[in-house]
Order: C-alpha cells, then sequence, then structure tokens
C-alpha cells in the first residue's frame, strides 16, 4: 500500500512542544486507486484566522409594504453567486469504510498533545465562510465528518479535533483548548458565528464553551449529545469493561459497533434510491461485507485502557455540562436518533429543548448513535433546512442561501417528492416571444430578474414538480414566496422530524414580505408568486381554477422597478389527483375540529405590518381529499412580459392596476387552455403514462398532447 509523508504548519489552537516531530501519514484508500485521500493538519493563522470580515449590509425593506419607496442599497455578496445549483457535494462517495481505514493511519503514537487538523476535502471554502470546529466522539480521531467533508468545506472553514489515542487531557484541559480556539477566532471576526459541531462525547464538550463563553455568537450541532450518559442503558455494563480480560478484549468493537451504530445505515451510505431493489440489496450485501472485517480495527482506535479512561472522561463530561445548562445562551440544534442502543438520545434531545433557551430538535427515527456515520441526510442539508447557516447575527435567506446540490436534488425529488412526480407526470408548456406555445421551458427567459405569477393548486400540490423542471431542465433556481408559518409557525415545530417545511427552505422558498421579494428581485433571480396565497390553495369546494387574488397591483410595481420579466403561468390538474371532500365550511360543522381550528387560527403567526392584511389573516386548514387514480399535471407558462424601461409604472398607479388586470387576465387564458388542451392528451392516465415510460423511456419524457 502506497504511503506519502506529508509536513504541515502547526495550528496556532494550541501550544505544541518544540521537540516534537509533528508526524501525519495519508495512505490509499483502496487498492487499485492511484488517487491519495489525505488530510492536512491545520496551516497556522492564515489558513483560518487572517481572513477580514468583509462589510456587507443587508437591505433594510422600509415599512414591508410592496411599495416601491423602498430604498435601495448594496446587498453582500451571496454564496450562490460562487457555488452553481446542483453542485456536487460529494455526499455518497465516502463511507464508514473509508473512516476506519483513516483511523487506522491517523492514530499511531505521536507523542503529541490534542490538535486541529483540516481534511483536504475541505481546504476551499468560499470567500468568508465561518468557522466550524468539529469536536469528536469517543474514539477522539476526528474523523467522524467524512461523510460529509466535501458539502461542509465549500462553506466553512473546517477544523477538526484530533485527541491521540494515548493522550489522557482532562475535560476541563479539553474545554479550554477549544475555547482558546474561539476566543482567538471572535477576536479576528467578531461578527461572524462560530460553529461548533459535537458528536456524542463532542457535544458535551460544545455546551461547555458555550455555557463558558455566553457572549461568543456560536451555533451548536449536537448529534446525540452524551449529556444523557448518568442515564445510558449501558451504565450496568461499564463496570464489567474495566475488569475485561486483556486477551478478549478484541471482541469489544463488535459489541460497541452493534450497539453505538446501526451497521446497514452504515452500509447504505451511496446507494442511490433511484435503483431497483435488487441492485440495492446487492450494493448493500457488499457493502456490509467489506466493512466487517475492518471493524477489528476498533480495537486499535480504542484500546483497553484508553476506553477505561473514555467512559470516566464521559462522566466527568457529562456533569461538567449539565450543572451550566443554564448558562448556555448559543443557538443551538440537536439531532437525535431513535435507535440509540447507547445514550437515551431521544428523551436527552426533549429535556435540552425545555432547558436551553434558543435550541431545535431534529430526530432521525432509524438511525444509531454514531448518526454522522450512518445513512440519513447530508449535514450540510440539516443546516440549511433548519436556517442555521449565516454569516453575521441573522440568517438571511438572499445573502445566506447555499444553491441545492445535485444529491439534495436527488434525494428530494426522489425520495421526498417522488411520489407525487411519479403519479402526475407532469407535462410542461411554454411561450415563446412570438406567441407559439411549445412543450418545455424554452419559453421562459434564462436571465433574471423573472417573476412568474401564477395559479396555485389545492395544496399546493403543483410545487414540486415546477421547481423540479426548473432545475433538471435549466439549471435554475427558483424562489418561491412561501406563507409564513412555513418557517416560524406551528407547521414548523409541529414535528421534530425533518420535514417537508425543511425541505422547502433547502429548496430556496423565502417568506412572504416586501423585503424579500425586493431583495430576490435585486439580485435577478428567478421567483414564484401566488398572489391568491393561501386562499387559493386552502379554496373551498367548487372553487377549483378560481383566482383568489388581491386588488393591489404592488408586485407589478416591485417588478417595474428592476425592470424584471414578469411570466404568467396557469397549472390544471388538482382535480385529476384528488377529490375536494372537505373544506373549511365543512370542518366548522365538526365539534371538537372546529375548535381546534378556531385555536388554531388565534394562535396563528403575525409578522409585523406585512402580515396583520390579507396574509396574516389567511385560515388555514387542512382540507379532506379522496384520492383518486392519478390522472395529469399541466403546465403552461404564457408570453414574457417584459417590463425593462417601464419605470413609470413605479408612479402611475392606474398604469400598473392595468398591467396586472393583463396578467391576471392571461393566468385565467393558461388555465383555460390547459383544461381544453388534456382531454386531447393520450398520456393522461397513469397507466398510459407507466406503459409508455417501461416500454420507451423515463416518466419526464411521456409525451402530452401536441399544442
Amino acid at each position: 500500500m502506497a504511503s506519502a509523508i506529508l509536513t504541515f504548519r502547526v495550528s496556532p489552537f494550541f501550544g505544541i512542544n518544540p521537540k516534537l516531530k509533528p508526524r501525519f501519514r495519508a495512505e490509499r484508500l483502496a487498492s487499485g486507486d492511484d488517487n491519495l485521500s489525505v488530510y492536512s493538519v491545520n496551516g497556522g493563522a492564515g489558513s483560518v484566522m487572517e481572513e477580514k470580515e468583509k462589510k456587507g449590509s443587508f437591505l433594510n425593506g422600509g415599512n414591508g409594504s410592496l411599495k416601491p419607496r423602498i430604498e435601495q442599497k448594496m446587498v453582500k455578496k451571496r454564496v450562490c453567486e460562487e457555488l452553481e445549483v446542483l453542485w456536487d457535494d460529494g455526499y455518497g462517495t465516502k463511507t464508514v469504510k473509508d473512516y476506519l481505514i483513516a483511523a487506522e493511519e491517523m492514530i499511531k503514537p505521536d507523542g503529541g498533545p490534542p490538535r486541529w487538523f483540516c481534511p483536504v476535502e475541505c481546504c476551499q471554502p468560499i470567500n468568508d465562510s465561518p468557522l466550524l470546529l468539529f469536536l469528536p466522539g469517543l474514539d477522539g480521531v476526528g474523523m467522524g465528518l467524512i461523510l460529509h467533508h466535501k458539502a461542509l468545506g465549500k462553506v466553512f472553514k473546517v477544523q477538526c479535533l484530533h485527541i491521540p489515542v494515548q493522550d489522557r487531557t482532562p475535560f476541563e484541559g479539553l474545554v479550554k483548548l477549544v475555547e482558546e480556539a474561539i476566543r482567538l477566532e471572535h477576536t479576528s471576526r467578531p461578527n461572524t458565528p462560530i460553529y461548533l459541531v459535537g458528536d456524542s462525547f463532542g457535544g458535551c464538550l460544545a455546551l461547555a464553551v458555550a455555557a463558558r463563553n455566553p457572549t461568543i455568537d456560536l451555533v451548536l450541532i449536537l448529534a446525540n449529545p452524551a449529556t444523557s450518559f448518568g442515564r445510558s442503558q449501558l451504565q450496568p455494563l461499564f463496570p464489567i469493561l474495566e475488569a475485561f480480560p486483556d486477551g478478549l478484549h478484541v471482541t469489544i468493537p463488535y459489541l460497541l459497533s452493534l450497539v453505538m451504530g446501526e451497521p446497514v445505515k452504515m452500509a447504505t451510505v451511496g446507494i442511490e434510491g433511484r435503483l431497483s431493489p435488487m441492485q440495492k440489496i446487492e450494493q448493500l450485501s457488499g457493502n456490509l461485507t467489506a466493512l466487517l472485517p475492518l471493524l477489528s480495527g476498533m480495537a486499535n482506535i480504542i484500546p483497553k485502557e484508553t476506553l477505561v479512561w473514555k467512559l470516566k472522561l464521559l462522566k466527568t463530561a457529562s456533569a461538567y455540562t449539565n450543572s451550566r445548562l443554564h448558562a448556555v445562551k448559543a443557538e443551538v440544534l440537536v439531532l437525535a436518533s431513535d435507535k440509540d442502543n447507547m445514550l437515551p438520545s431521544q428523551d436527552e434531545a426533549q429535556r435540552l429543548m425545555n432547558s436551553l433557551s434558543n435550541c431545535k430538535v431534529r430526530r432521525f427515527k432509524d438511525n444509531g448513535h454514531t448518526l454522522l456515520l450512518e445513512d440519513s441526510l447530508n449535514l450540510l442539508t440539516i443546516i440549511k433546512g433548519t436556517c442555521k447557516y449565516r454569516h453575521s447575527k441573522k440568517h438571511d435567506f438572499i445573502a445566506d442561501f447555499v444553491p441545492p446540490s445535485m444529491s439534495e436534488f436527488k434525494y428530494a425529488f426522489d425520495e421526498v417528492a417522488g411520489y407525487i412526480r411519479f403519479a402526475s407526470g407532469s407535462a410542461m408548456f411554454s411561450t415563446m416571444e412570438d406567441g407559439k406555445i411549445v412543450q418545455g421551458l424554452a419559453g421562459v427567459p434564462n436571465e433574471g430578474p423573472v417573476l412568474l405569477v401564477g395559479y396555485h393548486m389545492l395544496m399546493g400540490l403543483e410545487l414540486s414538480c415546477l421547481i423540479e423542471a426548473f432545475l433538471r431542465e435549466k439549471k435554475i433556481m427558483v424562489r418561491g414566496i412561501a406563507h409564513p408559518e412555513l418557517f416560524w409557525g406551528k407547521l414548523q415545530s409541529s414535528s421534530n422530524e425533518f420535514a417537508f417545511s425543511d425541505w422547502v427552505k433547502v429548496m430556496g422558498a423565502l417568506p412572504v414580505t416586501a423585503n424579500y421579494l425586493f431583495k430576490a428581485l435585486s439580485t435577478k433571480s428567478h421567483v414564484l408568486l401566488y398572489p391568491g396565497g393561501a386562499r387559493e390553495a386552502l379554496h373551498y369546494k367548487g372553487e377549483e381554477y378560481k383566482l383568489f387574488w388581491p386588488e393591489q397591483p404592488e408586485f407589478v410595481r416591485m417588478a417595474a422597478r428592476f425592470g424584471a420579466t414578469i411570466v404568467p403561468f396557469g397549472t390544471v390538474g388538482e382535480d385529476d389527483i384528488a377529490e375536494l371532500v372537505l373544506d373549511y365550511n365543512d370542518w366548522m360543522k365538526i365539534p371538537v375540529i372546529n375548535e381546534r381550528i378556531k385555536e388554531s387560527i388565534r394562535d396563528g403567526i403575525r409578522i409585523r405590518d406585512e402580515t396583520d392584511g390579507e396574509v396574516g389573516n389567511q385560515q388555514l386548514f387542512i382540507p379532506g381529499m379522496l384520492p383518486k387514480i392519478p390522472g395529469r399535471f399541466y403546465y403552461l407558462f404564457g408570453k414574457p412580459i417584459k417590463l425593462k424601461g417601464r419605470e413609470d409604472l413605479t408612479k402611475n398607479r392606474e398604469d400598473a392596476n392595468d398591467l396586472y388586470l393583463q396578467v391576471k387576465s392571461e393566468v385565467e387564458r393558461c388555465i383555460d387552455y390547459l383544461l381544453k388542451k388534456r382531454e386531447e392528451d393520450p398520456y393522461r392516465s397513469i397507466i398510459d403514462r407507466t406503459i409508455y415510460g417501461a416500454l420507451y423511456s423515463s416518466v419526464d419524457q411521456v409525451p402530452a398532447f401536441k399544442p
């Protein structure tokens, strides 16, 4: 096996004995592969600390109404200007096998103290990236993020803590080590948040540091934190481990691997959801076969003496941290596994959420204790979906937006929205500038700013297929203006699982405020706007395909201010998927349920002036629907209306209103056209589309009526 000796500069985060010669090795990770996977230890202050914060101001949205009096200011450079849509985040290319091989090299004794290092996959982040410090679990290797290195390394300056196997630094010593690192970074960039990702034991370490530094802007991501160590279901076994004969210690790693993680979830990493069941089983079997022999290496990663020391360290860390939880002021996200056989992580997540002032929880029902090494979601996806990624004091949905990666695109539209995409078989049509209707999205301009204005189908069923089509066909991220309930209301907190409300943020949704519409258009984005909003998406029986638009033409005036192109569009197909059997009026006639709806409306969120009117007073409920044998969704994007050079519309309210009525009329015309033409589609039924797809092409390429 080929190997390479690497030289490295010492991290400024810790002192090191000058007599000690740093030593670090990198070896080939797969036989027959000439590519080396190497890991470089952090190279001095220049690699993390010398960046000065680039000043940039948020746009001031004025009074929040959609009026063109908002003063335009410079928007700070956005992440999406440096990362293209559907970028390669590398998720699935590394597995727990790579972790075990890398760990074998890193644990070789060199006599050095705990230290920071930066994996080479993380060495080229975008400009002005915040610092992310990874604090490892029981193993101390520091490679626990190996599945996520490439993705995190694009938007963070990643530094991982390595605690040598023979090191016996007490818990308070480790706290001071991390504390020194964050204070140094805070001195260099006081207005930029610092991220601490703590895995198990590292979760205790992160919380302890946060408690001692309440004035530093910290964001804590805790994966099954070991603050519940005192209530571990394995407590009775720990004294036995200390008395375990040395000759039998080699069996401990196998036992720990079954307790700490889910081997099947580990082996599932990298298996694509689009594969057939038989192909998935074959890959899973091969991965498990390759993984099991490597588990013996755990005996070297955690030898008996180190295991006994680490268990005592865990006990100290848990007690130390729990006594200081009241002092934690940091922003905290707890990731908890339902199948954690080592710690009661679900109960602990709930306790932390109740104890900490600013804490969110996301639970993963199929994962074990080693969540970050198992098949679930990319850690960056979780950070994005929970709005934790930011460059300043507050998350900005424009400046801090990270475009979806290819792995997120596949997961979102194969797993999350896979059924609706398959069942609806969406057919897209657009109108060229000469008025010709063509299949596909060729008629929609590629260059922004573009404002897509259309009809909102029942429950917003058309959304996922529309976003997917623009990403797949044009690699354009459409920023949807969404109801605030998805961001700050009860829908956001009703479930602790990573769910739909999180995915809409990953896919670029924006809160319905004038400020964000202003910012989106000013950055030449493609913006999706439904003037009918929730009233249209939650319409009553007999109101399908009817527009409920407000009378104010403010979005026209806003679009004119930036010379945007308005593209009206219509969608049909909700009546081909389901029948509305219970609407708001029906629910209000049912005792108990009507009280819950009233309570939900009373507790509905109000966002300053923007939502005190139409948006804030919309009645939210879940309509009762009866599924049908699926038909098809149809979309028609009308002829683009260019407003470049029409700044007069910002002042002439009468002309703006005329254009507003023109847009509304065009949406209605698109709907009428689709309702008529769908009768000519030979593949309107899911049965016909499935047969065609099996014989000729994929579901995305099934033809429709001729326009």
